[in-house]
Parts: C-alpha cells; structure tokens; sequence
C-alpha cells in the first residue's frame, strides 16, 4: 500500500517516493492559459503549500516529477523560469520589527538560492532587485509564488494596533509586484482570508480571485471521485455515507471537497472518526469576538449573507460571519437571487466541525470542565430525546445557574432574550440536536425549534426584569406560541411535538417559569 502524505507539502517528495497524490495539474495548466495573477483562498489544512509547491516545480521545468500526469503532454518543458517563493506559514510573528526581519530572511533567502546579488537597504528594494536581477540573468520572466500572505495579519487579529501595523508591512512588499508587472511571468497568492484590495493590494488590480470560481471549486482538497479512485485500497470497507457526513461538505460554488487532513489522518487511525482539522486549531478569537460584539448565536444557523461578507475583510470591521467561512468554520450550503444579487445561505460543513464548534461555544459560554459540562449534556439529551419535559426544566435550569456572574454583567446581550437564546443555542447544538434559529411560520417566528429523535421543541423565551417574578396562570411565552401557532406547521410531521414557554428573570438570572403542552 502507498505512504499517506501527512503532513507532506513537497511535490519533489511525494512525486520521488511512494505517497497517494490526486493529480491537480489539468487546473493548474487552466491557470497558466488563463491569466498572470490570481489569489486563492481556503481553510488551513487544505493543502494550499503543496498546491504552491506543484507550481513551483511545474514554471521550474522539472517534467521528472510530473510523468503520468494530466500536464505532461500540455506544457512546454523546452523552457523554465526563475521562481521566488515567499512564505509566512512557519512561526508566529508578534511585532512589526519580526515582520521585517523574517522578510529580509526570506528575501535574502531567494537571492541566494537564485544567485541575485542585491544592495537595497529596503525590503520593497530588495524584493525589486531580486525581480530585475533574475530577469537580466535567466533570460526569462519571474514567477512569484506566495503562501499564507495573510498569517502575520491573521496571529494578531485581537491586537488590532499590531494588526494594522503588520498589514502596511505587507502591504509595501506586495506593492512591488505592481511596479514589477513587466517582469513577472505568473503570480500566485494563498492565505486562509482575502482582505480587501483597497487595504492590502493597493493598485494590483489584475489580481483575479479563484477562490469561488465554480471550475476552481475542487483546486484543493479531495473529491468524492478521488476518494473512490486514488484512495481506493485504502479505504475499502469504509461506510461512505458516514464519512461523507463526517468530513466532506466543503463548497466553493462546485462540487463539494473533503479536506485531504482529515482523510489522510482518518485513514492513519484505521478509519476512526474523530475531529483531526479541529483540533489542529482553536477559535478562541472568534469566542471572544462573539462576547464582544453581542453576538446572536442562533443567528449561525442558516446565515444569509452577500458577496461582500465572504470576500474580504479588514482589521478594524470584522464580521463573526466573514471569519467563521473564511477559517473553515461555515461554508455555502446553497446560492440565491435576491433584486439582481447573488446571496449565499451558510452553514457548517459537516458532523465534525458541527460538533467540535458547538463544545467549544458551550465552553466559551459556560465556563466549566469537560468533566462537569459532560453529565450536564449527558441528561438534557436524554431528556430531549425521551420527551421528559420536567427534565428538560431542571436540566435548563442547572444550565444557566452553572454561568458565573461576570457574564451577566456589563454586557448588554445579557440584558435580552437574546442572551439566553444564544447559550440554549451553544447547549443544545452541543447535543447534535437539529436547531431552526427564529423559526418562521406564516404567523411570525419562534426563537428556537429543536428537534431531537421522534420529538420537536417549539420555544419561545421571554425576559422579565422584576425584583421579585412570581410565575402567573398564563406564561407569557407559552400564549404567544399558541396565539400564533407557531407549531402548526409541524403537527403533520408524524412527530410528537411539545410548545414550550420560558421565562427569565435577569435578577434572578435564571429560569423562574418553564410551561409545555404536548399538542400532538
């Protein structure tokens, strides 16, 4: 059997030893015909460095490494190109004095791997004089490939000073690639986000984005037909219907992807499903930032939202929404036309990140033990899934009395019925509970729907701010659910379906009245 190429992102090593390779280089001769310029954007772990490294070895004329490929016979191997590689993927850079001292390591690094002598004292100088210098001693035009442009940005997002000041860092070295047009034969640019041109690539107009190119959707990552190909010793036996569930879903406006990290760890772990591109990072940020913008979780589920969310942002405006697709976290379910503009519907992109980012809202919400949260979802989902509507109140309960106060306090989501919609969200998606987010019906909308095993929950949560709540005949919650029928629209499910009222007191800060009636 091959070698699994984890963690493998030379295309000279895979090519020269044993490893599974899924050929890409009919996409990538695409690209040559197609244009000069062109950025690419895609989660980590998505294979973008090896996808770098392919080119590098295909403008370098090294046909030994592509033979049976789909590019051999359809590329001109009678010349080759000088090739600069720019990298920011290894190490983390915390101030504009490291920023500059690891681009002049890299710079100084092409120049003496290509033979460039250079006298610049600038970064930007250098940079241009290794450009010119290649040019005057090869014969030929250059190739710029550059990876993780955006890293030394992304490591310091929460210190939004640090942040700007290592983008105009980059900004001054990516502004040579205009002054150098001339010269460049082919340019490459990845990175986990696209920041807007305006902030980033000032003037580099003929950068083309491929990122949701429908023809570039599958560029990385692995297809469905790969799977069953390539990896096909590999994964004989496999049940393909849950490992599709699991880690496939991924969609660029094309067929959807797997990401090669999990497949090729899952297949390493004799096909054992667990959460391998979660773990490798934590959205730690992103908790912090859904705290500090009071943000409305329930609102992950099934966002909608406009080109302008997806394609870039910038340091001092970021949207939760921009981040979460951007990292991996959300991807487009489906597309829709709304007066002449393309919208996008989000959503998670399979069992893994569904469950593995509903623990760790949970955990930024709730800040308790693995140990102690465990038992908790352990009873609420028995609760649910059995119909036990008393546990259901009790287990609700603990929920909210196991949150400390600081969260209630100078935090004006906690003042609302958002607050403790947002933390049943983070719970009971923690449960792999299916969740409809404000509920619409043609009467109005509920907060939450769930629907676990053969029963479904239509809540509605009010917020009362009394010194003293004493629970009355009538839950107010409860009578809008009805008045409405906001439940209507399931009676026919073949399910048994539960209306529940709940009310919380923000003194009290907690449930102080819980009603259900079971309505078929």
């Amino acid at each position: 059997m091959k070698k699994l190429p984890i963690a493998v992102s030379s295309f000279e090593v895979m090519r020269s030893a044993d490893y599974y390779y899924v050929d890409k280089t009919k996409l990538l001769g695409e690209l040559n015909d197609q244009g000069r310029y062109f950025f690419l954007s895609r989660p980590r772990r998505f294979g973008k460095s090896l996808l770098l490294d392919t080119l590098h070895q295909l403008f370098a004329g090294k046909r030994e490494f592509f033979h049976g490929l789909h590019i051999e016979p359809n590329w001109d191997w009678s010349v080759s190109y000088p090739v600069i590689r720019i990298d920011f993927g290894s190490g983390t850079l915390k101030s504009p004095s490291e920023l500059d001292e690891k681009i002049d390591e890299i710079l100084k690094h092409n120049a003496n791997r290509l033979k460039i002598g250079t006298q610049a004292n600038t970064s930007s100088g250098m940079f241009a004089e290794i450009i010119e210098g290649c040019v005057e001693q090869y014969g030929e035009k250059v190739v710029v490939l550059i990876d993780e442009y955006d890293k030394p940005i992304l490591d310091n997002i929460e210190n939004e000073p640090v942040a700007q000041a290592m983008r105009e860092g980059l900004k001054n070295l990516y502004s040579v690639l205009k002054t150098q047009d001339v010269h460049l034969r082919f340019v490459f640019m990845t990175g986990v986000s696209k920041f807007s041109k305006v902030s980033l690539f000032s003037g580099l107009n003929q950068l083309q984005d491929i990122s949701l190119i429908p023809k570039y959707a599958t560029i990385c990552g692995y297809t469905q037909q790969d799977l069953q190909t390539v990896f096909a010793e590999a994964l004989a036996g496999v049940d393909w219907a849950k490992l599709k569930q699991w880690y496939n879903g991924y969609n660029f406006l094309g067929e959807p992807v797997y990401n090669p990290y999990d497949i090729l760890l899952f297949l390493s772990a004799d096909q054992s499903y667990r959460n391998y591109w979660f773990e490798t990072g934590s959205p730690s940020f992103l908790l912090k930032l859904f705290k500090q913008q009071q943000y409305f979780l329930p609102n992950l589920e099934a966002p909608e939202v406009g080109e302008e969310i997806l394609n870039s942002f910038d340091v001092e405006r970021i949207n939760p929404l921009t981040l979460l697709y951007q990292s991996g976290y959300l991807t487009i379910q489906h597309t829709l036309e709304r007066r002449g503009h393309l919208r996008f519907v989000l959503g998670v992109p399979n069992e893994e990140v569904k469950v593995s980012l509903a623990e760790h809202l949970i955990g930024g919400y709730l800040p308790r033990s693995a140990e102690e949260m465990y038992p908790l979802q352990n009873k609420l989902y028995d609760a649910l899934i059995a119909g036990d509507v008393a546990q259901i109140e009790r287990q609700i309960h603990s929920v909210f009395a196991g949150i400390p106060w600081r969260n209630y306090t100078n935090n004006e989501l906690a003042a609302s019925e958002g607050f403790y919609a947002s933390v049943l969200y983070a719970f009971f998606a923690s449960l792999n509970a299916t969740i409809r987010a404000e509920d619409i019906s043609n009467h109005g909308q509920t907060d939450l729907t769930i629907e676990l095993g053969e029963f479904i929950y239509v809540m509605e949560i009010k917020r009362d701010t009394s010194q003293d709540y004493v629970a009355g005949e009538v839950n107010p919650a409860l009578e809008q659910i009805q008045q409405r029928g906001y439940s209507e629209k399931y009676l026919g499910s073949g399910k048994t379906v539960f209306e529940v009222g709940m009310v919380f007191n923000t003194q009290q800060r907690n449930l102080v009245q819980f009603n259900s009636v079971c309505v078929s």
